[in-house]
């Protein structure tokens, strides 16, 4: 009996994919393997995860210690930057699976475009050829912006089934989640609770979350899974992790709604990645 029931949303093959999944960036080692299969004790059932992160191993170990069927588990890892190209991303793909312990990921994406290298279509021939020989469960890219997008598909014709960006109240990048939406892509949020943008600072958000007597995050991730957008809140605190993915009683309405409206900073706020590159 998991303490959690997480709603889900649906990839553009009819399968079913959880709306709340675990960050699990700066969680490593046995102390991190730990925090993560508490974390799957509690109802998660979807990890994500990086080559960049260093920590598939305790992913893998966390999934180990935590008892459950492989299968029920959901990873997501991603391509780094200097694993980037034809042979070198099946070779740093392989790699993860070997340090998480598995003989697939459920969803594979590239972690940044880097058009520096102009290695992206390579790269995403490769994940199609891992997809179609049932290496990976889906395939998907990560800060991605549409035209990006669109050229790896006009040369492969095939659409990723999942984009994680940047995004929250103060960045809703209302134009690419439509471009998702008409695509069939699900977008899923990286940094939903703000960074720079001082997001947690903002009066509107804590008006919000005083209203519902709840947290700050709450509200941001019950307004980012409103909008059918995937998120994964990380937490080492067992009771963070609870809070994080129970959000029943967080219903926001249309003032609430125009009040987060008003934190947007607009397209221009968020990092692009026609400049910024991680390798």
């Amino acid at each position: 009996m998991t303490a959690l029931t997480i709603p889900t949303t649906t990839l553009a093959d009819g399968s079913a994919f959880p709306l709340i999944g675990f960050g699990t960036g700066g969680l490593k080692g046995p102390d991190g393997a730990q925090r993560i299969a508490t974390a799957l004790g509690a109802g998660y059932r979807l990890l994500d995860t990086a080559a960049q992160y260093g920590n598939e191993a305790a992913v893998g170990e966390a999934i180990r210690l935590s008892g459950l069927d492989v299968d029920e588990v959901l990873v997501t890892t991603k391509i780094a930057g200097g694993d980037q190209g034809r042979e070198a991303a099946r070779t740093g793909y392989l790699e993860s699976l070997r340090r998480l312990g598995l003989d697939r990921a459920a969803l594979v994406l590239i972690h940044w475009p880097n058009p520096s290298r102009g290695l992206a279509l390579d790269t995403w021939r490769t994940l199609v050829d891992l997809k179609e020989e049932g290496r990976a469960l889906h395939i998907g890219v990560s800060n991605f912006r549409p035209e990006q997008i669109q050229e790896l598909v006009d040369a492969t014709g095939v659409w990723p089934e999942v984009n994680q960006i940047q995004l929250s109240p103060a960045l809703a990048r209302h134009d690419t989640v439509a471009f998702h939406q008409e695509h069939g892509i699900v977008t899923e949020a990286w940094g939903p609770l703000g960074g720079r943008d001082g997001l947690g600072t903002q009066y509107a958000l804590r008006k919000v979350a005083q209203k519902h007597d709840a947290t700050l995050t709450q509200v941001t991730l019950r307004w980012t899974i409103d909008r059918g957008i995937v998120v994964i809140p990380k937490s080492g605190d067992a009771q963070r992790q609870l809070e994080n993915a129970s959000l029943d009683h967080v219903r926001l309405d249309d003032e609430d709604r125009a009040l987060l409206a008003s934190l947007d900073l607009g397209e221009d706020a968020a990092w692009d990645s026609r400049e910024h590159e991680e390798w």
